[in-house]
């Protein structure tokens, strides 16, 4: 790859971190694609794009879509009965972490990807770095853009292309189980202090509920140093600051220390079948998670319907209202497809078509389209599953407080993957978490150093 290809991409990696700043409701200026409405060359190309991908609805065929989303195989149903021409396999790839291994599989051995697939915004860099997205802008994509949040559009776009469609986003809320907090006389925690009082608490009447369970999940971790004020991943250009031990990094670590170290923390692993047996039968009584988890409860625990409730992210000092993103993705086409036309023709309806967004809606899921967000339907919604709550209220209210000034490393799926190796043994020991970051920062340098960047700890 040449240095300026670097360059580039790199450059994606910064922009898809820094949007995920906060989730503003309103769309900013274009200025983020190659195509200008104010080019009649341009215009005619883009309108050319879009045909073209009309034209691929009416012929038909057949693709893969590779997603852990609950709604898939209803927006697929919505979909194919819409355009009957056009048949659409769904993968269901289980989360992320396996999703992207799968993914990269794929690519390596030159077949086997799927057409479309779900990426998170933090990995998306991971796979637009070696080329393996389609850039959507000749079909007419940056004609959406007014459809989604700044935020949701800057994840996936670059002054070069855009890589992806966004879904969703994931401010940060806290899950409760309201039968277990009922039970033993616990109250909603406001703070950190409270909530980790509430631990201790019901793990005196109670040995046998988890009030957190955390094994070491890295996503997890990142959006907490979020809130706590870390910032340890900077970038710019070919250059990538690494400081796990900044003083947001360690507000947190200190913090949970207090959980883990005092062996409070539940180990299930996460999106296993025991998690959310877990959460189902009132084993696990509180997620700290992003606001796309209803439509996860709604569709694996269904047996927790009616107990759990949606409140506001704990802070560190009572009146504080800061959060932060945890999760959210997008989808795109995969380069490897053989019908790129009908792969971008089926993304386009997948994630700007209302016919798909009610579907995605109906499971739970927390839109990243400005209309959506908005709309007096979505906040007022009551849900049945969480006791006529208006959940939504409290995570758009969320998705209002994200922290600013975030950033992912441009090889954070790299950076996940290795951190049950560092900070995970931390975990597993119920040892102080900031000798496992320092061990996760040390991995980091050496890799991305490896990978040509040139890497500063501080």
């Amino acid at each position: 790859m040449s240095n300026s290809a670097r360059r580039r991409i790199r450059g994606v990696a910064v922009l898809t971190a820094g949007a995920l700043l906060g989730l503003g409701l309103t769309a900013c200026s274009s200025g983020t694609s190659s195509t200008d409405s104010s080019s009649g060359s341009a215009s005619d190309d883009t309108a050319a794009g879009a045909a073209a991908l009309d034209a691929a609805l009416e012929k038909g065929g057949e693709l893969t879509y590779w997603t852990w989303t609950p709604s898939a195989e209803d927006q697929v149903a919505a979909f194919e009965k819409a355009y009957p021409n056009v048949h659409v396999t769904v993968v269901n790839t289980g989360g992320a972490n396996d999703n992207n291994t799968k993914l990269q599989n794929a690519i390596k051995a030159g077949s086997g990807a799927p057409d479309v697939v779900q990426i998170e915004y933090q990995s998306l860099p991971q796979f637009v770095l070696p080329g393996d997205l389609l850039d959507l802008t000749p079909y007419g994509f940056a004609d959406l853009e007014s459809k989604y949040t700044a935020a949701g559009w800057g994840a996936v776009t670059t002054a070069d292309g855009i890589w992806a469609l966004p879904q969703d986003s994931g401010p940060m809320a806290l899950f409760y189980n309201k039968t277990v907090f009922d039970e033993y006389g616990l109250t909603v925690p406001a703070t950190w202090d409270e909530y980790i009082a509430d631990a201790k608490k019901l793990h005196a009447a109670d040995p046998s509920k988890i009030f957190a369970n955390d094994p070491g999940d890295a996503g997890f971790t990142t959006s907490m140093i979020w809130q706590a004020g870390g910032r340890p991943f900077v970038s710019d250009g070919d250059t990538v600051t690494i400081n796990l031990q900044d003083e947001g990094t360690k507000k947190f670590a200190d913090m949970w220390n207090q959980l883990n170290e005092a062996g409070l923390l539940g180990d299930i692993p996460g999106w296993s079948d025991q998690w959310f047996t877990a959460l189902g039968d009132g084993t696990i009584a509180t997620v700290v998670i992003g606001g796309w988890m209803p439509g996860v409860f709604e569709s694996g625990v269904p047996d927790g319907k009616g107990q759990w409730r949606v409140a506001p992210m704990p802070q560190y000092s009572a009146g504080e209202d800061v959060t932060a993103n945890n999760g959210g993705s997008s989808e795109a086409v995969v380069k490897q497809t053989k019908n790129p036309e009908l792969a971008a023709a089926f993304l386009r309806w997948l994630n700007s078509d209302q016919a798909s967004i009610d579907v995605f809606l109906a499971s739970g899921g927390f839109p990243a389209t400005t209309a959506d967000l908005e709309s007096a339907d979505f906040l007022g919604y009551e849900s049945d599953y969480f006791g006529g709550q208006k959940i939504n209220e409290v995570i758009v209210d969320s998705a209002k407080h994200v922290g600013e000034g975030w950033e992912y490393l441009p090889w954070q799926s790299y950076a996940n993957s290795i951190f049950n190796d560092t900070v995970g043994k931390s975990y597993l020991n119920r040892s102080d978490l900031n000798e496992g970051l320092k061990s996760w920062q040390e991995q980091n340098v050496s890799y991305g150093e490896a990978q040509g960047f040139t890497v500063k700890t501080s």
